[in-house]
């Protein structure tokens, strides 16, 4: 039998978190819906999965816009009939110092971050609340606990996901759904590496780690658990 069986969507599955989690996922049977905006690189890391047959891509959807995640979710519910999981790897992230961090910026990380997990969450809701079950996992940033010097728009907008989490699961306890984020300390990442030559990595948490606590958050072991705000920062 099946560890995980889904099917779970993943967003941003063509970049190193979300390529991370999808592998995890397939790995333990899963069937994986992975949306991003380029299709090419999404259908090739779908079809080196286990179970290559079974996965679907979904591409050309912008989260920032309601319309298209309730295209998204209505696509999923056409091909398998049911939505079980999500893992919300999309969101942005920019340093500022205060005399530079202006409106726009503030604007744009709550655009990629806030506003892409609520429009998501909310169209997978509608879909699994006639179901009774579901679980949805957000990825938070260690950095909304205390913020750094540099990243007040960052980390407000990352806290704004931790609230939204807190707020769903209290509501939709009753319906059955869990709501669930990760909080990661600073991603081991080719771009990581390459912005930060000084830095030591060996205290970075890899996208792998992130993604086995995110399959822990969407499994049967984890039925007990929503509104959790789980920290993964390797050893930093």
């Amino acid at each position: 039998m099946a560890e995980m069986e889904g099917p779970v969507l993943v967003t941003g599955a063509a970049g190193n978190l979300g390529r991370a989690v999808a592998a995890a996922l397939a790995a333990r049977g899963a069937t994986v819906v992975g949306l991003d905006r380029v299709s090419a690189p999404l259908e090739a890391m779908l079809a080196a999965l286990p179970g290559a047959g079974r996965h679907m891509a979904l591409s050309d959807l912008d989260l920032a816009d309601p319309a298209a995640c309730a295209r998204a979710v209505a696509a999923v519910l056409a091909r398998f009939g049911r939505l079980e999981g999500v893992v919300q790897t999309v969101g942005g992230f920019a340093m500022a110092p205060i005399a530079e961090d202006a409106p726009p910026l503030f604007e744009a990380m709550f655009r990629l971050n806030l506003l892409t997990t609520a429009n998501l969450f909310g169209a997978a809701v509608a879909a699994m609340r006639p179901a009774g079950r579901g679980s949805l996992v957000a990825i938070g940033a260690f950095a909304a606990l205390r913020a750094p010097a540099g990243m007040a728009a960052y980390a407000a907008s990352k806290a704004g996901v931790l609230r939204l989490v807190e707020a769903y699961a209290e509501e939709l306890k009753p319906a059955g759904l869990r709501v669930n984020a990760l909080l990661p300390g600073t991603l081991d990442t080719p771009q990581n590496r390459a912005a930060m030559p000084e830095a030591d990595p060996a205290g970075w948490v890899a996208p792998a780690q992130v993604a086995e606590a995110a399959c822990f958050l969407l499994s049967r072991a984890a039925s007990g658990i929503t509104g959790a705000l789980l920290p993964v920062t390797g050893r930093g």
